[in-house]
């Protein structure tokens, strides 16, 4: 395993080392809160980052694992496309925005736009989260073991939303749907890949009512038949 102390090194050295490699074990020690730590990551190494960070940590990731001992500030994971990023703490505004791919796990609470705009990313919040999370959430899955705050997933397009605890309030064009077997199963796998401990039986799903973006035929007769009018 190679140490990375971020007290005697600039944080510049430090991502370019992790840049660089092709494979292997890192632990980045004295973060202080650096921003944009571990980003652009593009190979199958494991990264242990020891204490706090702050904006963007682990951001654009693709195939590593990186764990955070600590908690993080805006952005954890944006963008990420494959791997994994884990932190034990809370995570601040935007965690795992626009998410293609990959699994994010957060063990404490995530602030407001948890999973905005996420397009394909596997997130899982040991707490809660807060408003306007999954906003235009396009797919993927957001697990929430506690409450969700205002305006839960809304102008949300075919992400699903999975809730233990209370929501707040749904966003528009956000609606509870049925659980079925196949979302039990999922949620088993995914808490036991997240390291989550919870009866899944507990949880609620939801997700677009697709009124929003999906055109109705009768709505489309209706528009012929107002422009016909209107024409005449």
């Amino acid at each position: 395993m190679t140490s990375l102390d971020l007290s005697t090194g600039s944080l510049r050295d430090v991502n370019a080392a992790l840049q660089t490699a092709e494979s292997g074990e890192f632990v980045i020690t004295h973060p202080q809160g650096a921003h944009a730590l571990a980003c652009g990551l593009n190979a199958s190494v494991e990264v242990k980052i020891e204490g706090p960070v702050g904006y963007y940590c682990a951001g654009m990731n693709q195939l590593a694992t990186v764990l955070v001992d600590g908690n993080a500030g805006t952005g954890l994971a944006e963008n990420i496309m494959s791997g994994s990023v884990t932190i034990t703490g809370n995570a601040g505004q935007s965690a795992a925005a626009t998410g293609h791919g990959g699994l994010v796990v957060i063990h404490g609470n995530a602030s407001a736009r948890c999973g905005i705009s996420m397009k394909g990313v596997d997130i899982v919040v040991g707490g809660n989260v807060g408003h306007m999370s999954a906003f235009m959430a396009q797919a993927g899955n957001l697990v929430v073991l506690g409450d969700a705050g205002d305006d839960l997933g809304d102008s949300i397009y075919e992400a699903r939303l999975f809730v233990r605890g209370s929501v707040a309030s749904l966003g528009a064009d956000c609606i509870e749907k049925e659980m079925r077997p196949e979302h039990l199963e999922f949620l088993t796998t995914c808490l036991t890949e997240s390291g989550m401990d919870a009866d899944v039986s507990g949880f609620r799903r939801y997700g677009s009512a697709r009124t929003l973006y999906n055109f109705q035929p009768d709505d489309v007769d209706a528009a012929s038949e107002s422009t016909e009018r209107s024409d005449g």
